[in-house]
């Protein structure tokens, strides 16, 4: 019955069977196709917690089965359909992109390849975002040494970001406001960092879209340094 109803769509119904079947049915000669159908009824029902628990099962206990592959793929994009907003804490999009490189790594040539690599890529850039989202809310904030720290170590982290003109640019404007309130004693030597922060902007862009905005704050970091050139 659970069979039939699994093959009919049914995967509610067929799910609830094979909760009450499938320990009776472990280590036997039908377990494998069960336990497939298991996985799958959970995966077509969005219950994805339990269904990655499922098809890693299935993988674990059946490593040379058809369906092996599928499942180890399916097991993954589970954790990837789990993944949150980039606003929200991002565990299990680590999760997932750990999940998805293992399964890439054991299957390089599989026929979900395409699929696995640009889930990959779409979790990476949620992790990208998040940790430029972060920076950008200590300059927010006005936290603007913690927002130099913050943006440095992106920049590191993420090379060729699509968000570094932003980075460069919060990372000036954050040591351009640090400079420009600073004590005295350490002006001059943070509004060296800001001049530098803006060398390294129009290096990386001559004609960023923050230009204008950004040529009127290094002009005034330029005005503020002569006083120390008398």
């Amino acid at each position: 019955m659970a069979d039939t109803l699994f093959a009919q769509a049914k995967y509610s119904k067929a799910l609830r069977l094979f909760e009450q079947i499938a320990p009776e049915f472990r280590g036997k000669p039908q377990a494998e196709k069960l336990f497939y159908m298991f996985a799958q009824s959970y995966y077509k029902t969005k219950q994805y917690h339990l269904a990655a628990y499922q098809f890693e099962s299935f993988v674990s206990g059946y490593p040379k089965s058809v369906k092996a592959e599928e499942a180890a793929f399916l097991g993954a994009k589970s954790y990837a359909v789990l993944s949150p907003v980039y606003s929200l804490d991002q565990a299990d999009t680590h999760k997932a992109i750990e999940k998805m490189q293992s399964f890439i790594d054991r299957y390089p040539n599989s026929a979900y390849l395409a699929e696995a690599n640009g889930l990959t890529k779409l979790l990476s850039e949620k992790i990208e975002k998040k940790v430029y989202e972060n920076a950008k809310g200590y300059n927010t904030i006005s936290d603007f040494k913690s927002a130099l720290v913050a943006f440095d170590n992106f920049i590191i982290d993420f090379p060729g970001t699509k968000f570094q003109e932003d980075a460069l640019f919060y990372k000036f404007d954050s040591a351009y406001q640090l400079g420009i309130n600073s004590v005295p004693e350490k002006m001059q030597e943070r509004l060296n960092v800001a001049k530098t922060s803006y060398q390294n902007l129009i290096k990386f862009k001559a004609d960023t879209k923050y230009k204008e905005k950004a040529d009127e704050m290094y002009a005034r970091v330029e005005q503020e340094l002569q006083k120390y050139t008398k």
